[in-house]
C-alpha cells in the first residue's frame, strides 16, 4: 500500500519496470489491482535492523502481470473482465481470482423475473411457464434463427429450390415435432432451472432451428440414439419416453461447480475453444455470403447446408445470437463446452462407441468442438476442414 511518502521500494520496481516498456503505472493502480486479486502482494525480505523497518520485493510473476494489466486496463474494464482476459492470454493470474471470475459470470446469468414473486416451492413446469411468460411480455423470447442465418437460408433456397427426396428417406421420424420459439424458450428455462433435457427434446430443438428443411436426418439420428442403448443400461428416462444424461437441478449450479473444480488447464482449453468456434462460425458466414454474391456456390455453401441441422449449425446460430461477445460471454461459453464434453463422456460410458464416427464427418460439428470432444473420448480427430 502506498504511503504518504510515496510508493514502497518494491512498488517502485514495478512502476519503473512498466516505464521501461513505455507504460504508465501508479502506486494507486497497484493497490487497486491487489485488492481485486489481480496482482499478488510483495514478499517481505526481513528487517533492516536497528528499527529501520523491513524490506520487501515483488513476486517474480508480478513484473509480467503489471505489464499485462497496464496494457489491458482502461475505462469500463471490470476486474472480472481483466482477470479473464489475462488468464486467457496465459498470464499467471492468481487461481482463486480466476475461479471467482468464472463463477461470477454464471451468477450473472439471471432469468427475467426470477427473483420477483416466483415461488421456489412451485412445480418446475409452473415456474418455467411463469418465467417464459415474462420473457415473452418483455420481447425476450428465444430466437431460434437469427436474422443473418435466416437471410442466408432464404438466398440459398432461391438458388437451389427443393431438397432431394432421398434426403427425406434418412429422416426416420414419421411424426416430427419441431420446436417453436415459445417451446424453445420453455425448454431453455426448464433446463436452466431443473436440468434433464431429453434426447427427444434435443431432436425437436434441431428441427426448430432449421424450420424450412424438408427433412432432418441428424435430428432423427439423435432421436433414435436410444435404440443403440443396451437393455441392461441404467438410464434416466424423461417424460417423453426418451432418456436423458443431464444432471438434475439448476444448470447454473453445475456450471458453478465446474468453475470451482475443473482444472485450470481445462478452463483455458475450453476458453480458447469457445473463441475458435466463434471465429470459425463468423468466417463461415462471410464465406457463404461471398459465394452467394458471386453466384458461385462452393465449399462454404456446402458446409452450411450439411451443418444447418447439425451441431455445427447450432454453433453458428449461437454465435449470431451473441452479437456482443464480452469476456463474461466467453467464460460462460467455456463452461458450457466443458459441460458438454463431460456429458459426451458420460454418454460414452452408457453407450460405448455410440455413434461417434458420425462426429468425425465434415460439417457435423464445428471443428474446434469436434476436436475437443473426440480428444476427450480418445478418438483421433480427422484432418481439419475449413
Amino acid at each position: 500500500m502506498p504511503s504518504n511518502d510515496g510508493p514502497s521500494a518494491a512498488d517502485q520496481q514495478l512502476i519503473d519496470h512498466a516505464a521501461r516498456h513505455d507504460l504508465v503505472v501508479t502506486a494507486k493502480q497497484l493497490e487497486i489491482w491487489r485488492r481485486a486479486g489481480l496482482l499478488p502482494g510483495n514478499v517481505s525480505g526481513g528487517g533492516l535492523g536497528r528499527g529501520r523497518g523491513s524490506t520487501s520485493s515483488p513476486q517474480p510473476e508480478s513484473f509480467d502481470l503489471v505489464l499485462a494489466l497496464a496494457r489491458r486496463a482502461g475505462r469500463g474494464k471490470r476486474p472480472t473482465d481483466l482477470a479473464l482476459l489475462l488468464f486467457a492470454d496465459g498470464h499467471p493470474v492468481p487461481e482463486a481470482t480466476v475461479r471467482a471470475a468464472f463463477r461470477g459470470t454464471v451468477d450473472a446469468v439471471a432469468l427475467l423475473g426470477e427473483d420477483d414473486g416466483v415461488d421456489d416451492d412451485q412445480e418446475l413446469d409452473e415456474r418455467a411457464d411463469r418465467l417464459v411468460g415474462r420473457l415473452a411480455e418483455s420481447g425476450q423470447a428465444f430466437t431460434l434463427v437469427p436474422a443473418r442465418a435466416r437471410r442466408i437460408d432464404e438466398r440459398i433456397a432461391r438458388l437451389l429450390g427443393e431438397a432431394p427426396k432421398e434426403l427425406a428417406q434418412l429422416d426416420k421420424n414419421t411424426e416430427p415435432a419441431p420446436m417453436t420459439p415459445h417451446d424453445a424458450s420453455l425448454t431453455a428455462v426448464t433446463v436452466t432451472l431443473g436440468g434433464n433435457m431429453s434426447v427427444g427434446e434435443i431432436g425437436s430443438l434441431l428441427r426448430g432451428m432449421n424450420p424450412s428443411a424438408a427433412a432432418h436426418p441428424f435430428a432423427s439420428l439423435v432421436e433414435t440414439t436410444q435404440q443403440d442403448v443396451p437393455e441392461s443400461a441404467d438410464l434416466v428416462m424423461a417424460d417423453d419416453g426418451t432418456f436423458t444424461f443431464l444432471p438434475d437441478g439448476d444448470a447454473r449450479d453445475y456450471l458453478r461447480g465446474l468453475a470451482d473444480t475443473a482444472s485450470v488447464e481445462d478452463l483455458r482449453v475450453c476458453w480458447r475453444t469457445a473463441a475458435q468456434v466463434r471465429a470459425w462460425a463468423l468466417n463461415l458466414c462471410d464465406r457463404v455470403e461471398a459465394e452467394l454474391e458471386d453466384g458461385q456456390l462452393g465449399e462454404a455453401v456446402t458446409l452450411w447446408l450439411i451443418g444447418r441441422g447439425m451441431p455445427s449449425g447450432i454453433s453458428v446460430l449461437e454465435t449470431l445470437r451473441e452479437r456482443r461477445w464480452s469476456p463474461s460471454s466467453a467464460a460462460v461459453s467455456a463452461l458450457v463446452l466443458l459441460f458438454q464434453r463431460q456429458m459426451y463422456e458420460a454418454l460414452d460410458e452408457q453407450v460405448p462407441g455410440c455413434q461417434w464416427p458420425v462426429l468425425e464427418m465434415a460439417g457435423v460439428m464445428a471443428p474446434p468442438v469436434r476436436d475437443l470432444i473426440l480428444t476427450a473420448l480418445q478418438h483421433p480427430a480427422p484432418a481439419q476442414e475449413s
